[in-house]
């Protein structure tokens, strides 16, 4: 049994503790702190944030329907509430996180980590990272307060369902009309979860509108609940069934899976049957191990990304004990945090009355904001940590100096930026990697001529399509297959006597980025078919292309292909100088084999290139890597502005490469 206490948000509708919800909750962090934390079998675990949503949905509608029904509903005390609830802890882990930033963290990260702490005290932290990018992507692994999304998202809400319910209630007051409402929120937002999902994932993944179906849904339930009483061993048969939907989203879905839409469907309908089963003596949820943990859910979700990023920046996020560790840690933190602050805060500013409780709120928001806008005003404050870690981390800036004007991003041609002189002698065309490198291909001569046309994330490969998904996420201005055409038809147009060097990231479109690395093995292109996995055949048709395009322009003039640039599938000046500042003296560096197994294919091309039409091959690798590894660094120097682009330092190493092409030009 379970002894029978008072807790405002685990209240059932008719006031009285829910162990069922307490230890949902458990369960639903549990997924989430596992998944984050990479361990087997928790592939899908970031489910448990959708059940959270059903959640609070179901708590949040109870306590705002009740107030009307009761007549003595009062928004700015729902408010105060919500307030009280939630923003103590999440104070606390803000200001520590500053605190122990300003004596680890280089002043990019040190500057980013406040900017968070700005949007997640804001609770505008969605609409931060939806600008930056996807909860999945490269960078997740930078971000301290990348797990408070949920929280701006579930404020969001919090704001807008009593104003909503109570402008219906004084139109029409009564259930039927709140229910009306509800569903209709429901449909509308799953509808466009659905549709979102589909063309701009980011959007639907981080935004209310494709949110507050799973919070509507929990809302529906508390409707319902109080007139359709489940007998006992319906409610066990609903249950079963509820876990059943979370535990199969948990173990069979993944960070590949479209996130939310209709998929979402599984573990919201689950929670939404676990709650309306309402079993209180449930083994699954009523236990003590379940009632312990969801008693300390929010703080355990609090500490544990920051526990999670903090293993990354000491790379051990793949090291089985050092992961054992951060989750008894993320444990004892959250036990603290709750013990601590979380409860006491609530406790005491429920006592002190409405207007002294957001007085002292808005006094302790502004003690954390202040310092946080200073860091963010100040870019970081440099001058904190040793000037070698500050000038490393300084090497994710040091990038080609005119790349915002000379590379393309949108539209369907280039602005023909040229290099070291005015009369064009040699055409760089490619991606972002030909941009990366356009200097040091001028930097072999004076007067070199070098003309740029580079468009991002777009190999120089005649045929080439983007599969729809990826021009959806990369937005209707976005148009590679006419830039390529552009380049073709440009070329035609240019003396025979300037050769062309080509450099792309082919692997990147062969088998998606490999960035915090990730291994997708899923094209983001196509060329007479779509592929949904890297096959051998769809590798040999992305070849065939590589071949036609060279062949093509090497009829008329002398064509260098570039072997790809090694993609070190981390960001070597953040993981270099994060070494630094940890006392870790070491470079950073993959294996050859690696770099290999990504890129042989291409290598096979650009071989059979060469012998059907007599085009050049030029090979950085002899310059970036030895018999055994590929390097991001030499002598605590990075070459690399992030995790597969040479910086203005590490291009210039390539500088005696490109001597052959202007050498067969006399």
């Amino acid at each position: 049994m379970v002894p029978k206490k008072t807790n405002m948000h685990a209240a059932s509708p008719n006031g009285g503790f829910r162990s069922d919800i307490n230890g949902l909750r458990a369960w639903a962090v549990i997924a989430v702190i596992l998944y984050h934390f990479g361990v087997p079998g928790f592939s899908g675990g970031f489910v448990g944030v959708d059940v959270f949503f059903v959640i609070s949905g179901y708590l949040m509608a109870s306590i705002v329907i009740k107030g009307l029904e009761q007549g003595s509903f009062s928004i700015l005390a729902f408010y105060d509430a919500r307030i009280r609830r939630i923003v103590p802890a999440l104070l606390m882990v803000c200001a520590l996180l500053l605190a122990a930033g300003y004596f680890v963290l280089s002043p990019s990260d040190y500057k980013l980590l406040a900017t968070h702490a700005i949007s997640a005290l804001g609770f505008f932290s969605n609409f931060k990272l939806w600008d930056e990018a996807g909860y999945f992507d490269v960078s997740s692994l930078d971000k301290w307060l990348l797990h408070t999304w949920s929280l701006s998202v579930e404020w969001q809400f919090y704001l807008l369902l009593p104003i909503l319910l109570s402008l219906v209630w004084r139109v029409k007051p009564g259930r039927l009309s709140l229910i009306f409402v509800i569903v209709c929120g429901v449909v509308l937002s799953l509808s466009l979860s659905v549709v979102l999902t589909a063309s701009y994932p980011t959007t639907a993944f981080y935004l209310l509108p494709t949110r507050a179906w799973e919070m509507l849904g929990g809302g529906l339930v508390f409707m319902f609940s109080s007139s359709v009483r489940p007998a006992v061993t319906s409610g066990k048969w609903m249950e079963a069934s509820g876990l059943a939907l979370i535990i199969t989203s948990i173990w069979a879905l993944d960070s590949e899976t479209q996130w939310p839409g209709w998929h979402a469907t599984l573990p919201v309908l689950g929670s939404m049957l676990i709650l309306m089963a309402s079993r209180q003596a449930s083994l699954f949820t009523g236990s003590r191990i379940p009632q312990w943990i969801g008693d300390r859910s929010y703080s355990l979700y609090l500490w544990h990304w920051p526990v999670v990023v903090a293993l990354a920046y000491s790379e051990l996020q793949h090291d089985t004990p050092a992961v054992v560790a951060g989750i008894v840690l993320t444990i004892a933190l959250g036990d603290i945090s709750c013990r601590w602050v979380e409860n006491p805060s609530r406790r005491w500013l429920g006592k002190v009355g409405l207007r002294k409780s957001m007085t002292v709120m808005a006094i302790s928001l502004i003690v954390v904001l202040l310092p946080a806008a200073a860091v963010r005003l100040g870019d970081g404050i440099k001058g904190r940590l040793d000037p070698l870690v500050e000038s490393i981390a300084a090497e994710a800036g040091n990038f080609n100096p005119r790349r915002d004007f000379c590379h393309s991003r949108k539209g369907n041609s280039s602005p023909s930026c040229v290099w070291g002189g005015a009369e064009w002698k040699v055409i760089a065309l490619g991606d972002s990697h030909i941009s990366a490198v356009v200097s040091a291909l001028a930097a072999v001569r004076e007067n070199a001529g070098v003309v740029q046309w580079s468009y991002s994330g777009c190999s120089f490969v005649v045929g080439l399509k983007n599969k729809p998904e990826i021009g959806a996420r990369l937005g209707s201005d976005y148009h590679c297959e006419e830039f390529v055409e552009w380049a073709r038809q440009q070329l035609v147009g240019v003396p025979p006597d300037l050769p062309v060097v080509i450099l792309n990231r082919y692997a990147a479109q062969a088998f998606g980025a490999n960035e915090n690395r990730n291994v997708f093995e899923r094209p983001e292109v196509y060329f007479s078919k779509i592929y949904d996995r890297t096959s051998p055949e769809f590798l040999e048709e992305f070849g065939q292309h590589i071949i036609d395009t060279a062949c093509e322009i090497a009829i008329s003039r002398h064509v260098y292909l570039v072997r790809p640039i090694p993609e070190m599938g981390f960001d070597v000046p953040k993981t270099l100088s994060r070494r630094l500042a940890f006392g870790i003296r070491k470079d950073v560096s993959i294996p050859i084999e690696e770099y290999r197994r990504r890129n042989e294919w291409v290598w096979k091309a650009q071989d059979a290139a060469a012998r059907q039409c007599g085009v050049s091959i030029l090979d950085p690798t002899a310059y970036l890597c030895d018999a055994e590894r590929c390097f991001g660094s030499r002598n605590l120097q990075s070459m690399y502005m992030d995790d597969d682009h040479l910086s203005e330092t590490g291009n210039k190493l390539l500088t005696p490469m490109f001597n052959t092409v202007f050498e067969n030009q006399q």
